[in-house]
């Protein structure tokens, strides 16, 4: 092979080696951000301290329901503005699952409706059994699945 070829290719090798790193510093540093605030407190079922309700402003009716898995079952989550859904502490909606990003999904009330965004997650996000790639509305009896968890928003 030429030299001049080799040179090429060590660069192209360097390149793609600092792209790789970028990458993974700006994945990191998203799974380390905090999330927003907390607008939303679970109703019913197993609860935890943080858990309890807050004393933000309270949702209009909507709620999203556990469905699966069976342990969750009957746990309930009132809407208010938005809340955020991953396995770090502050969500407000914390699952623990390897399966779920520390701040993985966001639902968020917009001129009277509600929407739900994927913020990046490894595993995807997915609205009765279709992935999220943009804000998508939400509507009465849609399944959200986040990881293995399975919630149903309903009243």
């Amino acid at each position: 092979m030429p030299p001049a070829l080799l040179t090429i290719l060590k660069f192209c090798l360097l390149a793609l080696l600092y792209l790789f790193l970028v990458r993974v510093v700006r994945a990191v540093w998203f799974e380390l951000k905090p999330p927003a605030r907390v607008l939303a407190a679970p109703v019913g079922g197993k609860s935890s301290r943080r858990d309890r309700p807050s004393r933000g402003g309270r949702a209009k009716g909507d709620r999203l329901r556990v469905i699966e898995p069976a342990a969750q079952r009957g746990r309930a989550y009132d809407l208010a503005d938005e809340l955020t859904v991953g396995r770090a502490a502050g969500c407000q909606i914390t699952l623990d699952d390897t399966y779920v990003s520390q701040l993985h999904a966001r639902v968020f009330r917009k001129e009277g409706q509600l929407y739900v965004e994927d913020l990046g997650s490894t595993n995807g996000t997915y609205l009765n059994r279709k992935k999220v790639t943009a804000p998508v509305q939400l509507r009465k009896g849609d399944r959200l699945q986040i990881g293995r968890t399975v919630m149903e928003l309903g009243r």
